[in-house]
């Protein structure tokens, strides 16, 4: 019997070296986890049970567990690394089975699709709609698209402005080409559907106490395309050309109405037929316009005693714009930024969480399969209940403590050690016996 005893220590003392053995030997594996030998005394029975006097019959293994816990964060610049701070784990899928890593060294190949490290494995994900909002709920295979952004028409702008409450009136008919006419020019920028750039010049002008007109003019000409003018008769003075819309505010200086419409917040341009100047004659260039017109939002604007001033320009139309680098934000949120400065959401990384993360089965290159013991996975982004944050341009590094696992060696010697010894003295007394006989 004390034979048996020893050898089962012995062969736990094994496998515990092979257990720290392996720890060392991952000590700088990206997402790698730790594991722990666990032991349980061995006991012979009958259907009676054992007796209370019942020796022991040694040890065996009775489970390999890993730790989980973090390992701590190496920067590394490259936008596709990616670590979490959580309890959340990567998703890949290799012809639609899925594994799960913490191992966050991904890449892209040549169709655009984010993969492991050595691209047999396609990273999970939600897809992002044309308008760059997630669709949650459905994993995909997460896909870097590097092609043109589509340009967008104009169809509304916004700023917030002042008007200087002390600007004297003017009484002369407006003439764009003479700043004596008006009081403040304000120019945006705006697209037409080809994503040519054109310039919407509004002129302010005090008419008198808390009244102005607003002029507009695309690319310095009327919407149409035909050239403003301005006609004086002898008389009273026709109505000028651009048609002013007036613009009103309160005592207080807050808006009042737009266009004779009390409440009214916004100046519609409309009949803008997008063209240029050929060869010294407008053109138009074919494009289309936003068939509503443009919205001129004025809800933001006063008419304080303060320098007539304008801020916190908004445009809803851009040009087409290359792709000119991605950022991956805590949540797992995809966006691509574009030369025009528009940036888009074009995917979000999932994370996959478990009720019991003991019962994952090992599968190795630092991943594990779902097992009846470790439940379902739920699927999310990151900062979603215990998944944690995603971390880009980071490496989570290996959980193991190198000092730590060099005690266990010493220790795991001492106990072979300590079990050969058991089964040599045993032979001894066996031996003394023999000569006795």
């Amino acid at each position: 019997m004390s034979f048996n005893i020893g050898l089962s220590g012995l062969s736990a003392a094994s496998k515990q070296l092979d257990v720290t053995g392996n720890n060392i030997a991952n000590v700088n594996t990206t997402g790698f986890k730790k594991s722990r030998a666990e032991f349980a005394d061995v006991y012979s029975a009958t259907k009676l049970g054992t007796g209370a006097k019942t020796i022991g019959n040694g040890v065996n293994l009775a489970n390999v567990s890993q730790n989980f816990g973090n390992g701590g964060m190496d920067s590394t610049g490259n936008v596709l690394d990616m670590g979490v701070q959580g309890n959340g784990f990567f998703v890949l899928s290799s012809n639609g089975s899925l594994s799960y890593t913490r191992a966050g060294t991904f890449k892209t190949d040549k169709d655009g699709y984010v993969t492991n490290t050595d691209g047999t494995a396609k990273l999970q994900g939600f897809a992002a709609d044309a308008n760059g909002n997630i669709i949650p709920g459905v994993l995909t295979n997460l896909r870097i698209d590097t092609s043109n952004l589509s340009p967008q028409t104009t169809t509304k702008i916004g700023s917030t402005i002042n008007l200087d409450s002390k600007s004297t009136p003017i009484t002369v008919p407006f003439d764009v080409t003479q700043t004596s006419t008006y009081t403040k020019p304000f120019s945006t920028t705006i697209y037409d559907t080809q994503g040519n750039a054109h310039s919407l010049d509004q002129y302010a002008v005090k008419t008198g106490a808390n009244t102005w007109n607003v002029y507009s003019l695309i690319d310095g000409r009327n919407p149409d395309g035909t050239a403003p003018t301005v006609t004086v008769p002898p008389a009273a003075p026709a109505a000028p050309d651009p048609v002013p819309v007036p613009v009103v505010f309160d005592s207080a200086g807050k808006l009042q109405s737009i266009g004779g419409i009390a409440g009214q917040t916004s100046i519609v341009v409309t009949g803008w037929i997008p063209g240029g100047m050929v060869g010294g004659v407008w053109t138009p260039n074919k494009a289309g316009a936003n068939a509503a017109g443009i919205a001129v939002d004025f809800s933001k604007t006063t008419q304080y005693n303060a320098d007539t001033a304008r801020s916190a320009i908004t445009n809803d139309g851009y040009a087409t714009g290359q792709i000119t680098d991605i950022t991956i934000d805590a949540t797992g949120v995809i966006s691509a930024n574009f030369s025009n400065q528009q940036h888009k959401a074009i995917g979000q990384v999932a994370l996959a969480s478990f009720t019991n993360e003991q019962g994952l089965q090992a599968v190795g290159g630092t991943s594990w399969k779902e097992t009846f013991s470790s439940g379902q996975p739920a699927f999310d982004g990151g900062t979603v209940g215990t998944n944690g944050s995603i971390l880009s341009g980071s490496l989570e590094a290996s959980n193991v403590d190198l000092t730590s696992e060099l005690v266990d060696l010493i220790k795991g010697q001492s106990y072979y050690q300590a079990n050969a010894k058991t089964i040599s003295t045993q032979s001894t007394i066996m031996q003394t016996i023999i000569q006795m006989a």
